[in-house]
């Protein structure tokens, strides 16, 4: 039976079904938790399911939603988030992440959109944050999305950001990828836009490979490896908050599972390094 976790620690890795057999008889402390879209997995039985199951046994899981859509203009689909919330309870899942942006209008469009950065999108969403905090009985995740354009900003986008986590009471879901992606394609700093974060309600971190479409052009796929660049503001990121705990998002173009745990492994190593240097300041400080 899988026991109730706080939340997630160390390093962790995506769950995919192509990767089910592999994790299974992955030796156990090569990964710290995993995390999947419960979406794909409510009402799953059979082989799959209790393969889950299995794996919940051995490992805190995390759930990273696809179609809440929290900044859409259709009504929350609560049937989805009571599914979810049995999930959670029946796992042992104590957190629920998602996207800060939209996918639905009278339907879903199977992509993930760009909220308008205005002072109405703030209340929009974070009354819609409150009726799924309701639902689930635990705080939400937001993660800071990619977006190549934007319809209407009133703010900015870290603005917008902040004024959504301190309306709603949600957490932050920190992509440092999404973060440098977004740098390039909007010629923005990426370290000063971290900064200006609400760091003190990051949740936990995601990082993750993107495509490079032109030299000012990065398009978010997860389908590759993590760049320099990334890794370097991921260090950044644990130089500000210390070791938070870090999935690494990879969801086609998938390797074998040991080219993965190496860049589990190069999460350690920053966390590490991170942990050492903290304690070298307090001994010094």
């Amino acid at each position: 039976m899988p026991v109730s976790h706080d939340g997630p620690a160390g390093a962790g890795l995506g769950l995919r079904r192509a990767l089910m057999g592999p994790l299974l008889s992955m030796a156990q402390g090569e990964v710290d938790f995993l995390e999947l879209a419960p979406e794909n997995w409510i009402g799953v039985g059979g082989r799959y399911g209790r393969q889950l199951r299995q794996l919940a046994e051995r490992f805190p899981l995390v759930f990273h939603g696809l179609s809440l859509d929290i900044g859409g203009p259709d009504p929350l689909d609560t049937g989805l988030l009571g599914a979810v919330r049995e999930l959670m309870d029946e796992l042992g899942v104590s957190v629920y992440s998602e996207h800060l942006s939209w996918c639905a209008a009278e339907g879903h469009l199977y992509d993930l959109l760009p909220i308008p950065f205005t002072e109405e999108a703030v209340r929009h969403v974070a009354g819609r944050v409150q009726q799924v905090q309701d639902i689930i009985g635990a705080p939400l995740a937001l993660e800071n999305a990619s977006y190549y354009a934007q319809a209407h900003a009133d703010m900015s986008e870290a603005e917008f950001i902040n004024a959504v986590v301190s309306a709603s009471g949600c957490d932050l879901l920190l992509d440092v990828n999404n973060i440098y992606v977004n740098s390039i394609n909007h010629n923005y700093a990426a370290s000063a836009f971290l900064r200006a974060l609400p760091l003190d309600r990051v949740r936990y971190i995601h990082v993750a490979g993107h495509y490079d479409e032109a030299p000012d052009l990065k398009v978010d796929t997860h389908g590759a490896d993590v760049i320099d660049p990334v890794w370097d503001l991921l260090a950044e990121a644990y130089s500000l908050l210390g070791p938070v705990p870090t999935l690494l998002e990879r969801d086609f173009n998938l390797p074998p599972l040991p080219d993965l745990l190496q860049e589990v492994a190069r999460i350690r190593e920053l966390q590490g390094a991170c942990s050492a240097d903290n304690r070298v300041v307090l001994a010094h400080g």
